[in-house]
């Protein structure tokens, strides 16, 4: 899921605008303490104070950057700062096994993050667990997917092995074993298909595997949390959202050798992302809380273990999705359920985010929706690093980010078939520019796929695309030219009457100002 960003700005008029006073980050704090389970609870280790989990999904480490995303216009204390102020609590942090062994991230702008400049992933791991700390943010790690390209239904896959997967969380456990910043471990996300819960067979019981996962962990640091999602389909044969269906703890709990650290994770969307039967029952949206009773609730009514809703999200555009996200808050709330809102990002194509696309403005809808169980708090927001002084004495160009790029904010329209597009380019450095394009679809038949393309001379390869697939005819020339196809949910999404919103990072000595955009569409 995934979007764009913003090029260098004053500090102090971003501060204005975000609300706040002042530009410095927070002093350093003392870390969170770890976490426990008492009855339904998540408690205090230290107190047994009740902590109710409230967490976003900042995503970006599980892809083929293997960074949080953004990076590439905000500084990493500009995020976490952003997250602290909008009242989480906790990051749930997801990430690839294939990215934990890369050399180093990619997708980071190095004049305004210059200490993750040639950072490996795990030291941007490191970087954002220290960064949690000094804002009083816990850390949820979450293994989103065992390789960058795509999810998988089971906790393996031919290339990424059971052991590859206990192994990594092992390391990962003794990495941040003295940090109790890292509170839990997300240990597969979105079990599905074949995943059964308890059935005994050991390629597809996610209930066993995750058993001897947990156990595996707590051999190194038995103060973890194991946060256990569900599966698609339950033992009685009902069905619901990957990783959603619980029904099976009631007579097959995840049962570890340490006590009192399972968490169970269930994930939960509306009508837009996929459109379930029972958005369309007349009792809607009054028939919610019996379904989240039957799938995962029940697990907090009978004091089992405590829930936390993993994933949540919506673009909150439909009246169904309103009344969806009333019901859910209104519904955790009362329980004390422990909750991530998807996501952080504005880049998900499934549900936007909590930032627009300039990865600076806040989405005040959302927010606002949110404000029964999130309370905003007045967090400064960091300014970004200075621009290193030019060598002298011989005149020189301007450090990469010290004078706004006269290609940032240049926009271009074009129309197919129905179907409109504006193009910009919100961001650009050192040798890198974003483009974001976002396309409206008019009423009339389906949308089958569609093309966009521009000039960019001397453009060279794709740096990262999200909604769309794209390469460079004329690689490094001057007629270079740049070629996205939509793919998956850029097409998908691209529903009569809908918008969708797609980007890409290029490899390019500059970005074209302005550029003027070809668009061909199929429907």
């Amino acid at each position: 899921m995934l979007r764009r960003v913003l090029a260098v700005v004053s500090a102090v008029v971003l501060a204005a605008s975000l609300g706040v006073v002042g530009t410095a980050a927070p002093a350093e704090a003392a870390s969170p303490g770890w976490l426990r389970t008492s009855g339904a609870k998540i408690v205090d280790a230290s107190t047994g104070k009740t902590f109710t989990v409230k967490a976003t999904s900042w995503f970006g480490m599980e892809t083929d950057t293997c960074s949080p995303h953004g990076l590439w216009s905000i500084t990493l204390d500009q995020g976490l700062a952003q997250i602290a102020g909008m009242g989480f609590n906790t990051i749930r942090l997801p990430f690839s096994n294939e990215c934990l062994r890369q050399k180093s991230a990619g997708s980071i702008n190095a004049a305004l993050n210059p200490k993750l400049a040639g950072a490996s992933p795990m030291k941007v791991m490191d970087a954002v667990i220290a960064g949690a700390k000094k804002y009083k943010l816990r850390v949820i790690l979450d293994r989103h997917r065992p390789g960058s390209d795509a999810q998988s239904e089971l906790w393996y896959t031919a290339k990424y092995s059971e052991s590859r997967w206990i192994s990594d969380w092992k390391m990962l456990a003794k990495r941040y074993k003295a940090n109790p910043t890292v509170v839990g471990f997300d240990l597969h996300n979105e079990p599905r298909g074949n995943a059964c819960w308890g059935c005994g067979v050991r390629a597809r019981d996610w209930q066993a595997a995750a058993t001897r996962a947990g156990n595996a962990i707590h051999t190194v640091n038995p103060r973890l949390l194991m946060i256990v999602e569900g599966v698609q389909y339950g033992p009685d044969g009902s069905s619901t959202w990957w990783g959603g269906n619980l029904r099976g703890v009631a007579k097959k709990p995840v049962k570890l050798k340490v006590k009192n650290r399972v968490v169970y994770s269930p994930h939960e969307y509306p009508s837009s992302v996929y459109d379930q039967a029972w958005f369309h029952t007349k009792d809607y949206p009054n028939n919610l809380g019996r379904i989240w009773e039957k799938n995962w609730g029940f697990i907090v009514s009978k004091k089992i273990a405590p829930v936390f809703v993993g994933e949540f999200g919506t673009k909150l555009q439909s009246s169904s999705d309103k009344q969806w996200l009333a019901k859910l808050t209104r519904y955790m709330k009362a329980k004390g359920i422990s909750w991530s809102y998807w996501s952080f990002n504005p880049n998900s194509g499934d549900t936007g985010g909590l930032l627009k696309d300039d990865w600076f403005t806040r989405e005040k809808t959302k927010l606002t929706a949110l404000k029964s169980i999130l309370t905003p708090k007045k967090v400064p927001y960091p300014a970004a690093p200075a621009p290193a002084p030019a060598p002298q004495p011989s005149p020189q160009p301007s450090s990469p980010g010290s004078t706004p790029d006269p290609s940032v904010g240049a926009t271009s329209s074009a129309s197919s078939n129905g179907v409109s597009a504006t193009m910009s380019i919100p961001s650009a450095w050192d040798g890198k520019y974003q483009v974001a394009l976002a396309l409206t679809a008019s009423s009339g038949p389906a949308v089958r796929g569609w093309t966009a393309s521009w000039a960019s001379p001397g453009a060279t390869t794709i740096d990262n695309a999200w909604g769309m697939s794209c390469s460079v005819t004329g690689s490094g020339s001057a007629s270079a030219r740049v070629v996205c196809k939509g793919t998956e949910w850029g097409v998908a999404n691209l529903t009569p009457g809908s918008r969708v919103d797609v980007g890409v990072i290029l490899n390019a000595p500059k970005a074209p100002a302005p550029p003027k955009l070809a668009l061909s569409v199929t429907r």
